[in-house]
């Protein structure tokens, strides 16, 4: 689950990682009224989204403007707002479409010496949490680490003790930090590493972090991502939730308890297992087929889940084919079966429909497919699938 950034600010200032005065604002009228009352001379305006690359982006209108502006009054402001609310902003993340601005928050300036990148992961080698820095702050991360790797420094930690002092002044040595600033880091970075380890974050990131004129850290940032596994733990961030800039399939998919992400493809996958789900979009490429969504449907489905699986592949215009690969274990084939029957009758397959079944009661199953008047191309394996779901669009 991805959260905005000023509500990853909030989660910070809990925490005592240290943010600047912020207000929300949906109207450019109430960006005008927080301009006011933060009171500086200088804020800034920074579009809310789920996606970085904010201070780069472009828009799809207002092509000139960017998705964070530096503001000096109250007029600049709410200029600033009106360009940026109802229209979509297109970042390196966003993909060409963009994303719709629905809100802004307007922050306080700051007076800043220079900026760094912070950032807490998993590290799945170690299998422990990684506190990664750079001096490289406010640049493209992603870049940064490809290009010129070396510039990023990292310190593993245990999650029940948290980074020690000695890990931070390591890495403040490699960050150039000096002075009274590695007292600040120190506070800094493991209030940081608290905030990942108690919320059950995924990833974390404060991009830039800023050393301000006083030697003090100050996030100019806040990027969060919680671990969905985990989300049962913590009822109080479901508020955080903003189902606007999710995917409304997705959504879909996860109130019916199924694991669902869309994909750029034509071809539907129905898969049980997201290993086999993998597995499964791989073979697809290697026929020359593009999947259109990873779906798994997990081993203990029952009927109605498989039959909005169903629902939910074929709600997306771009699916000109679909295949279904049911390894079962817990799952039955005769539930696959016996949905695939249902689908056919409440949702209608316009498209052709590949099955390959193995498994549990795997010949129940097959039996009640062809006893079936359902229209659909059965498979003895898996590439056996692919080659004829991928024949089916030439």
């Amino acid at each position: 689950m991805k959260i905005h950034e000023y509500q990853g600010k909030e989660l910070f200032k809990k925490f005592g990682v240290t943010v600047l005065e912020n207000q929300l604002a949906r109207t450019p009228e109430e960006a005008a009224d927080a301009y006011a009352k933060l009171g500086g001379k200088v804020a800034v305006v920074k579009s809310q989204i789920h996606a970085g690359g904010r201070g780069k982006g472009t828009f799809t209108e207002n092509g000139d403007q960017h998705g964070v502006q530096l503001v000096k009054s109250a007029e600049e402001a709410s200029q600033a707002a009106a360009n940026m609310l109802g229209n979509h902003l297109v970042t390196i993340q966003t993909g060409p479409a963009g994303k719709k601005v629905n809100q802004v928050i307007v922050e306080a300036g700051c007076d800043i010496d220079r900026e760094l990148y912070l950032g807490v992961v998993l590290d799945r080698a170690s299998k422990l949490p990684v506190l990664m820095c750079s001096q490289e702050g406010g640049m493209d991360i992603e870049k940064v680490a490809h290009e010129t790797p070396e510039k990023i420094f990292k310190e593993n930690f245990d999650p029940a003790q948290g980074i020690e002092s000695y890990q931070v002044r390591k890495l403040c040595k490699k960050l150039g930090i000096e002075g009274k600033t590695v007292r600040a880091a120190d506070k800094f970075m493991k209030a940081l590493c608290r905030v990942y380890v108690d919320l059950d974050c995924s990833l974390m990131e404060i991009n830039p972090l800023v050393v301000t004129g006083d030697g003090d850290l100050v996030a100019l940032d806040a990027k969060i991502e919680f671990d969905s596994n985990a989300t049962f733990r913590h009822k109080d961030l479901e508020e955080y939730r903003d189902l606007t800039e999710e995917e409304p399939s997705e959504v879909r998919a996860s109130d019916a308890g199924l694991s669902y992400v869309t994909l750029d493809g034509n071809i539907g996958c129905l898969v049980n297992g997201a290993g086999l789900a993998m597995s499964t979009m791989d073979i697809i490429k290697l026929h020359g087929g593009e999947p259109a969504n990873f779906l798994d449907v997990g081993g203990g489905a029952n009927a109605e889940q498989v039959t909005e699986a169903f629902r939910i592949i074929l709600s997306d215009k771009n699916v000109k084919a679909v295949l279904v690969n049911i390894f079962g274990g817990i799952m039955k084939c005769t539930t696959i079966a016996e949905a695939i029957v249902v689908a056919a009758k409440s949702v209608g397959f316009t498209v052709p429909l590949v099955v390959r079944l193995e498994g549990t009661q795997v010949e129940e199953g097959r039996k009640i497919l062809e006893e079936s008047d359902v229209d659909l191309i059965t498979a003895t394996d898996l590439t056996d699938a692919a080659e004829k779901v991928v024949a089916t669009l030439s």
